[in-house]
């Protein structure tokens, strides 16, 4: 979308992700991302951490099931998507505004670690690549028949998808 703010977080999942339906039948999964920066001091000849940013995410439909099997507490991710400011009123009538990030894509880091892919078939798609995960305005909203790449474009099916 335009003039929406995408950014990519890369940090540790603070607890197990948590998955819910909405009650129309979609599937959130709520997770918090904690990354802190490092920077090298040449003074003290040392690495310090700088203040950690602990930023609350959702991801939706397929992805949201896939994260809360995937994924767990202290798991480092890499997490795109797009941040959503929202204020509300406390029962102590405070004002206050949360940022939140709605991951579009998110997975394992491998800077530390493997991973093993499996690819989850969709029923009706041809080679079973595609998941329902494409962007759209609504959280949540469903997104018939919309593929998340142009299958007109050329590509290679043997590319590892990842699921999560």
């Amino acid at each position: 979308m335009v003039g929406e703010t995408v950014v990519t977080v890369v940090g540790n999942l603070t607890d197990d992700p948590e998955i819910r339906n909405t009650p129309s039948g979609d599937a959130v999964s709520h997770f918090t991302v904690a990354s802190t920066p490092r920077t090298f001091d040449r003074q003290s000849n040392e690495w310090k951490d700088g203040e950690t940013l602990f930023l609350r995410c959702s991801a939706w439909r397929q992805t949201a099931e896939h994260v809360a099997h995937s994924l767990a507490r202290g798991t480092r991710v890499i997490v795109q998507g797009r941040l959503h400011q929202r204020t509300y009123e406390t029962r102590e009538g405070e004002k206050r505004t949360v940022i939140e990030l709605e991951a579009l894509e998110i997975g394992p880091s491998l800077r530390y670690a493997d991973a093993t892919v499996s690819k989850i078939p969709r029923v009706g798609v041809p080679g079973g690549t595609l998941f329902d995960t494409a962007p759209n305005d609504t959280p949540g909203a469903p997104t018939p028949g919309v593929p998340d790449r142009d299958d007109s474009a050329p590509h290679n099916d043997n590319s590892p998808t990842f699921p999560f």
